[in-house]
């Protein structure tokens, strides 16, 4: 592992402060949203996944969202009732059911991925393309662990 003697405690702390306020105010922005049509930020990602990997199975998005099936049950009741997603059974093992956005919940996406999508298209916009590659690459470090 490379030394990290640059990287010092105290700007550790600002970056994971700035981290948890970049994280508050990204999802602060689809708030309005949200309350608009009576969910929440579970709701937000579950739609948010389900848009970005279309058909996505019952235990695949468990394990992206890393709940449990008791908590993402109870989403995507919330979301079967706002009539926003549907089911297909899976062609070779019927046990599998695979989720989809129908056209309301695709309007549903689209109006929370406009609204944040400014913040950081402007951030992006404001940096240069080093910033924004070296910035992706770290993200997905911190990601992995």
């Amino acid at each position: 592992m490379k030394e990290l003697l640059y990287l010092k405690d105290e700007q550790l702390k600002h970056l994971i402060e700035k981290l948890f306020v970049s994280y508050r105010e990204s999802f602060a922005d689809s708030k309005k949203i949200l309350i608009k049509y009576n969910i929440g930020l579970a709701h937000q990602k579950t739609i948010h996944l389900i848009s970005m990997y279309e058909g996505i199975s019952i235990s695949e998005l468990m394990g992206k969202l890393k709940v449990t099936k008791q908590s993402l049950n109870r989403v995507l009741k919330d979301l079967i009732k706002l009539e926003v997603i549907f089911f297909n059974k899976d062609e070779n093992d019927t046990r599998i059911k695979h989720v989809f956005l129908n056209e309301k919940g695709k309007k549903i996406f689209k109006e929370i991925f406009e609204v944040q999508k400014k913040r950081i298209y402007n951030a992006f916009l404001n940096s240069s393309s080093q910033e924004v590659i070296n910035f992706d690459e770290v993200l997905k470090r911190i990601i992995d662990g």
